[in-house]
């Protein structure tokens, strides 16, 4: 795997987390009255795809490869 496809992928988890967090903070402190909310797991979902969609485009292009968890 490339290292600046490693990298991107952390990025993208610890974006995923922040906007988690946010949507849990906005949704405690204004009890669901605006749309901040729904606005961070908006941006979650999308932050989600788009790294499921670079994994599937490393895979396809060859830059990382499947393993066990149990090495051979």
């Amino acid at each position: 795997m490339l290292m600046w496809l490693k990298i991107i992928v952390l990025i993208l988890f610890l974006a995923i987390i922040a906007s988690l967090s946010s949507a849990l903070f906005t949704m405690i402190k204004n009890n669901g009255q605006s749309n901040k909310t729904v606005n961070a797991l908006t941006l979650r979902v999308a932050l989600s795809i788009i790294t499921f969609v670079l994994l599937i485009v490393g895979y396809a292009m060859g830059w990382i490869q499947p393993h066990g968890l149990v090495p051979m």
